[in-house]
């Protein structure tokens, strides 16, 4: 998933309410306040959805992350955001999951607010060890887990290997499985086109949003600079992980079968970067007690375009198992 999705987590109608209240401010102070609209508006939805972020060390890196909920909870979710993403991608989802529950949602390394340590691995196998590292740190003994896009591939094979801390793994959209039908994103690169999960240019930010997207979250104009900016800048980073997933290939498929908990599989039919035939494989290999959806109208990330139906039918399947 691509860096520029993090920048929708503040929905429509919170981005309105700051846009008027501040219009002169932005008129006099635009050039130099893009940052501060960014983080304000981060501080605006968090607070919707109840979360605080925290922080932890571990080893080399330094962990940013998302809480919500009761701290005393034995209701845990563990939230993974996708390639290029950061924990913001579960805001608008948490705000929908009851108080009853504690979500948790990390920046992964590399990746978000977390540390970038150049010449490490940040494949899906070695950002599996560091999330588990996470978890014990926490002192999380039994919990759920959700991953979107690269990040339900680390969910994936997180559940496989250590099935005992599991109680339910829910994947959207997963990276890690060869689809059946080559994806948009997969018809471009295997013809030599330029990946449009990496970002060169305002061209490609467009495009991006339009191929990760039935209905993109809104967007104020007045900042489209800095999020096209900054997801240049990011551009030759996120380009070394891309290629260091490629070469583990589909790490997630040969370990379905191996999956105990029960899994809920949810896929957005209009999804152009990870097709929605992967949800065959899935149906065919996990053996596990399952339920597969795909949701019409829906792109590759259906916790930021539909948050509140996710999260009810998270909060369904959860209560079934």
């Amino acid at each position: 998933m691509s860096t520029i999705l993090s920048i929708f987590i503040v929905n429509r109608s919170g981005f309105r309410i700051f846009r008027i209240g501040f219009y002169y401010f932005f008129l006099f102070f635009l050039a130099d306040c893009a940052s501060l609209v960014h983080k304000t508006g981060l501080m605006w939805e968090r607070s919707r959805s109840g979360l605080s972020i925290k922080e932890i060390t571990i080893g080399e890196f330094k962990w940013k992350y998302s809480e919500a909920g009761d701290k005393n909870s034995d209701q845990v979710l563990i939230a993974i955001h996708g390639f290029g993403g950061d924990k913001d991608h579960w805001t608008r989802f948490a705000r929908y999951i009851p108080d009853k529950y504690r979500i948790i949602s990390p920046d992964l390394p590399g990746f978000g607010e977390n540390s970038r340590i150049e010449g490490l691995s940040y494949s899906i196998e070695e950002q599996t060890g560091r999330l588990h590292e996470f978890a014990k740190s926490l002192g999380l003994k039994k919990y759920h887990i959700i991953g979107n896009s690269m990040g339900g591939a680390i969910a994936g094979v997180y559940t496989v290997k250590y099935p005992e801390e599991i109680l339910t793994l829910t994947l959207l959209d997963n990276a890690g499985i060869k689809s059946p039908e080559p994806s948009e994103v997969m018809k471009m690169v295997i013809s030599g086109k330029p990946n449009p999960l990496l970002i060169n240019s305002v061209e490609d930010f467009d495009r991006l949003v339009a191929f990760s997207f039935v209905k993109p979250p809104y967007l104020p104009g007045t900042l489209k600079s800095y999020f096209v900016e900054r997801a240049v800048s990011n551009r030759n980073w996120n380009e070394q992980i891309l290629q260091q997933i490629r070469k583990e290939g589909y790490v997630l498929e040969p370990l379905i079968s191996k999956i105990k908990p029960p899994t809920f599989v949810i896929w957005g039919k209009e999804d152009n970067i990870i097709h929605h035939s992967c949800t065959i494989v899935l149906e065919k290999k996990l053996k596990s007690k399952k339920r597969i959806l795909i949701l019409p109208d829906v792109g590759h990330a259906p916790m930021i375009e539909q948050p509140e139906e996710t999260a009810k039918l998270w909060m369904d399947w959860i209560k079934e198992n």
